[in-house]
């Protein structure tokens, strides 16, 4: 029968899962304003050992008060910067040896799965209802979608960021095991 694992567990299975090799992984928030969706986003963004995030075109940072309350303390985890642009940002992510992948539902987005997330990716994650501005998406080296099966049409912005960066670590752990 299966039973939750203790403190000394848990840190002994973070731990081997710490040791698998992986690429680096950033993000790139562009505009996403409301602070509970940001402070989770950083909160997964720590759980999945995000190496930077960019915050651009308004974007709440983790210096306002309210993320906090859904970061819970794992913003200190995560390095940030914020940028005026998304250009700006994607610039700089490239200059650090990312591939930039949008994550939009745009007319050549591809399933997350089959894009090709090995090496170090920067996700690039939009506004809550508009997205990824059209011109930012094609300074993008991929753009990707996550498949929905329900009657609902796109999913709250921190969710699919989660679902984003889980499926990077995903296909690095798949790679290892190979």
């Amino acid at each position: 029968m299966s039973q939750n694992l203790s403190g000394t567990q848990l840190k002994r299975l973070h731990r081997d899962w710490r040791k698998k090799p992986r690429g680096k992984l950033a993000i790139i928030i562009c505009g996403v304003q409301g602070p509970y969706n940001v402070g989770s986003i950083l909160r997964t963004a720590a759980a999945e050992r995000v190496d930077h995030i960019w915050f651009t075109s308004n974007a709440t940072t983790p210096d306002n008060s309210k993320v906090g309350k859904t970061a819970l303390g794992s913003e200190r985890y995560i390095q940030w910067k914020e940028f005026d642009t998304p250009s700006e940002a994607i610039i700089e992510a490239r200059s650090e040896g990312y591939t930039i992948v949008a994550l939009e539902l745009a007319t050549d987005s591809l399933p997350i799965f089959e894009v090709d997330l090995s090496g170090n990716v920067c996700f690039v994650i939009g506004h809550e209802d508009r997205g990824i501005e059209p011109k930012i998406l094609t300074e993008c080296d991929a753009t990707s979608y996550i498949p929905q099966l329900g009657k609902i049409g796109s999913l709250n912005v921190a969710v699919a960021a989660s679902i984003a960066m889980y499926e990077i670590r995903r296909q690095a752990w798949i790679q290892y095991e190979s």
